[in-house]
């Protein structure tokens, strides 16, 4: 693996756990980390960030291979897991650590990243704007051992079971094509 030329999203879509499932499950990603961006607190822990004081995003990090997996690819599937038309909201987890937004790495990234905004608003997907806020990569912190691989350690809890679980049966019919063969991670 210290061969592979590996480059590195950083995505807010709601709560990190479902991020993680989903982006997990990809051919070509390599790690999915769960974590804070876009604050002001260094180090910030869980109990701070849903204080709601911080500024920081629930994220994933999502390492991931480009000859197997593009960034466009992460953007296709980042669009079509959860609702980027509301603020600081996905399904009833609410508050500003839960809002829509995309840290860019480069200055491709952020390209693309606005293409895709523009064209999807353009084209009215959505009833509502889009509200998905493009910003650049500034900070980056690893969330609690506890977070990392979240439903996949704790299939039986009850977030995992009744919200979880029925965004990644969805996925996985839409993004069949895109799926490891083997789901271990």
């Amino acid at each position: 693996m210290t061969n592979i030329k590996t480059d590195t999203a950083t995505l807010g879509a709601g709560c990190f756990w479902c991020v993680e499932a989903v982006f997990q499950q990809l051919e070509g990603v390599l790690k999915v980390t769960s974590g804070y961006s876009g604050g002001h607190v260094k180090n910030p822990t869980y109990e701070q960030v849903c204080a709601k004081t911080t500024g920081h995003v629930e994220v994933a990090q999502i390492v991931y291979d480009p000859s197997k997996i593009t960034f466009d690819d992460l953007l296709q599937v980042f669009w079509k897991t959860h609702d980027p038309t509301t603020v600081d909201q996905q399904g009833n987890d609410r508050g500003p650590q839960y809002r829509s937004v995309i840290f860019y790495h480069n200055n491709e990234q952020k390209k693309l990243s606005d293409h895709y905004k523009e064209e999807l608003d353009k084209s009215h997907a959505w009833p509502n704007p889009i509200v998905t806020t493009i910003e650049p990569l500034k900070n980056f912190y690893v969330a609690e051992d506890y977070h990392q691989n979240y439903y996949n350690s704790n299939r039986d809890q009850m977030y995992c079971r009744y919200v979880i679980q029925p965004k990644l049966e969805k996925f996985e019919k839409v993004f069949k094509d895109k799926l490891k063969k083997s789901k271990s991670m």
